[in-house]
Formats: structure tokens, C-alpha cells, sequence
């Protein structure tokens, strides 16, 4: 079983949550072939400025077990940012919910303790670009551990 870290828009997040679909480009390919049923998914969304004085910091928002193989489908339930142009995500897995996480995991505070951020400072550049990634067991179980507790 893999542990993966996936990133995405809030608003294609609410969607994933919805529909329980995840989905990537074509040019991840060699990394959505890896994923396999009964992998994990903890989905990870950036920040969001909601309004010129309110701006959402990075967070995890739910936890998400794979129930399927890769398929390819073009219905166009997700949006892409603009520099993706008319990407449709077409490379999908199914999901069953494990958890959705309320409040989310604030991000920024984890990156201290998190072994597969290796360079605390550029942090970012460990997400950034990249539909997903593979993440420790330990890391995974951290974050699960911090969903589950109770938070103001």
C-alpha cells in the first residue's frame, strides 16, 4: 500500500469530495499508473485568497481511499487553473471517503515534522508541480493523528 499526498484547487477539492473521483493530466501518467486499490490519498489544497483581506492557508482537507484501477474519462467535472487551459483531468481513480477533515490540517505548521519534506525552507518546491507524490507511512499516520484531534 502507497500513502499519497494529492494536491488540488479548493474548488476541484470540493468536487473530488462530492463525487469521489480524483483525476490528472495526461502528463502524470507515470505517476497515477503507480497508484493501486487500497492506496490512501490525503488531499492537500494550497492557499486561497477568498477576498482582499482574507486568504486560506494550505491545508489537508480529507483522507480518501482508492476503490479502483485508472481509467480515462473526458466529462468535464473538473476546472483547471488558467495555465493548464482546458485540461479535463481525464486520468481518474475511483475514492471511498476515510475521513473529511473539519476543521482542515493546517499545512505550514507540519512541515517541521513531516520526513518527506527534506528542505524545510523551500518546502514548496516538494508539492509544487506535481498532481501527487508518495509520502512515509510515518508522515501519513501524523497527519491522521492531528485530523482526529480536537482543534479550535
Amino acid at each position: 500500500m502507497i500513502r499519497w499526498l494529492a494536491t488540488s484547487t479548493r474548488e476541484n477539492a470540493d468536487v473530488v469530495i462530492k463525487k469521489e473521483i480524483w483525476g490528472v493530466p495526461k502528463r502524470d501518467i507515470s505517476q497515477i499508473n503507480r497508484i493501486r486499490p487500497g492506496d490512501t490519498l490525503l488531499l492537500h489544497v494550497g492557499h486561497e485568497a477568498v477576498d482582499k483581506d482574507v486568504t486560506l492557508p494550505p491545508a489537508i482537507i480529507g483522507c480518501f481511499e482508492i476503490v479502483s484501477v485508472v481509467y480515462e474519462d473526458t466529462d468535464p467535472i473538473f476546472t483547471a487553473p488558467r495555465k493548464l487551459g482546458n485540461e479535463v483531468f481525464p486520468l481518474r481513480v475511483r475514492l471511498k471517503t476515510i475521513a473529511i477533515f473539519d476543521p482542515p490540517v493546517e499545512f505550514t505548521p507540519l512541515i517541521p515534522r513531516l520526513k518527506f519534506i527534506t528542505d524545510k525552507k523551500r518546502w514548496s518546491e516538494h508539492i509544487k508541480g506535481q498532481a501527487m507524490r508518495a509520502i512515509t507511512e510515518e508522515d501519513h499516520t501524523l497527519i491522521m493523528k492531528i485530523a482526529k484531534k480536537p482543534r479550535d
